[in-house]
């Protein structure tokens, strides 16, 4: 076992539980397509965190949640000096979400404490599994909202005050669940992270691995852009005469993929959300509200993509009579995860014979936040085709399996080896 056999012995997850747990907390929001409809801090959100907390409790831990909502699930070690090992992910989903993204990390984490709980194996550092609150940002913008307030990235008080495009704010939804805790959050110590996740990406399947060994996550920045021209009679409007807002918003949208593609292979911009008013079929638009997703694993790639984009949007207001603001509403620089944990998560892989290769997360996840305040690495399994962030996202029970047997391993290693 390549010398784990005094680290993980012959301890490994119940496969068949856990894809009994995916399936069975997929119903907390079922989709008729068969996906997940389970936006942050509402009724289907309380009501998977009602079934976390019942299922950890189940196994002997103490469930706790701070004051952004993250849920704690602790399972005590031998020596209670010591700051708990920590495993995580999320349950909330895209509006049209599949059952594994973030899922699998949180429920792969579970399958992990039972398997420890019914070994009856010890742990020096107590191990804790972690539900992130809104990693998703699709009702409150940015994502990763509460791992940043963790991480001091964002403070809490602007955290709460976030809006979702109904104008609810994100303190009234959580205390409106019952999840706004006593614990101030990011004063819960921790001695490392580990987050398991589906690749998001065709990777792994390509070229027919098990396991990704994430030794980073490239950097990202979103924007909100606002075109504002002029509304007018689609009939008695001249063409000369028009102010209209989506077709200079059209030509913004080309651009973000014509600056991607100018910086191949590792660059990719997104349009994601557009909003168009009044939206009706016989008026000029007036005003357009859309968003634009830039990454690249080298931030300063990044830079020169927000550059050519601002550039170009100048050019068009000028050339079309549009008013056009673009305001920068969330930075994640690129980030390298911590080589002692990336090690662990090789051994683990290797003593299990899993086919792995190294990678770079192309998404964001709560993990990018955890870097900055302890020891962290994640853990990539396959999914079909690499779609992800749709009702179609699928992976392989064998590769569930596979990733929380080597988080399993990680985190039993990371114990050996962290004070």
């Amino acid at each position: 076992m390549s010398g784990f056999d005094g680290i993980g012995g012959n301890v490994t997850v119940d496969g068949e539980k856990l894809w009994s747990d995916i399936l069975e907390t997929a119903r907390f929001g079922a989709t008729p397509k068969g996906g997940i409809r389970r936006l942050t801090l509402t009724e289907e959100d309380r009501q998977v965190r009602d079934w976390f907390v019942r299922t950890c409790e189940a196994l002997g831990c103490v469930v706790t949640f701070d004051s952004m909502g993250n849920q704690f699930a602790r399972r005590p070690g031998t020596d209670p000096s010591l700051p708990p090992i920590t495993m995580g992910s999320h349950l909330d989903t895209q509006p049209t979400g599949g059952k594994f993204d973030g899922i699998v990390g949180v429920l792969g984490g579970l399958a992990v404490l039972r398997a420890l709980h019914e070994s009856g194996r010890e742990t020096r550092h107590p191990i804790e599994l972690i539900n992130w609150t809104n990693e998703e940002g699709s009702r409150f913008a940015p994502a990763m909202l509460s791992s940043g307030v963790f991480a001091g990235v964002f403070t809490e008080e602007e955290a709460l005050a976030k809006t979702d495009r109904d104008g609810v704010r994100f303190e009234d939804a959580l205390v409106g669940i019952g999840y706004r805790g006593a614990e101030r959050c990011g004063d819960h110590p921790v001695a490392a992270y580990f987050e398991l996740h589906i690749e998001q990406g065709p990777i792994l399947e390509a070229e027919r691995k098990t396991i990704g060994v994430v030794t980073g996550v490239q950097g990202m920045r979103w924007y909100e852009v606002t075109v504002i021209g002029r509304d007018g009679h689609a009939g008695a409007t001249p063409m000369a005469l028009r102010a209209d807002a989506l077709v200079g918003t059209a030509k913004l949208i080309e651009a973000v993929q014509s600056i991607a593609l100018k910086h191949a292979p590792g660059a990719v911009g997104t349009v994601g959300l557009l909003e168009n008013r009044p939206n009706s079929r016989n008026v000029v638009p007036g005003e357009v509200f859309f968003s634009v997703d830039l990454r690249d694993p080298d931030d300063a790639v990044i830079v020169r993509m927000e550059e050519a984009f601002r550039s170009t949007a100048a050019q068009v207001a000028s050339e079309s009579g549009l008013e056009i603001t673009i305001e920068l509403v969330w930075d994640s620089p690129a980030v390298r995860f911590d080589p002692t944990c990336i090690d662990a998560v090789r051994r683990a892989a290797d003593s299990f014979a899993y086919p792995a290769r190294d990678i770079v997360s192309g998404a964001g996840h709560d993990a990018v936040y955890m870097a900055g305040v302890t020891p962290t690495t994640m853990i990539f399994i396959p999914c079909a085709g690499g779609v992800s962030h749709n009702e179609e996202e699928s992976a392989e029970a064998d590769d569930v399996m596979a990733g929380a047997n080597v988080l399993l391993r990680a985190v039993l290693d990371a114990d050996e080896r962290l004070n």
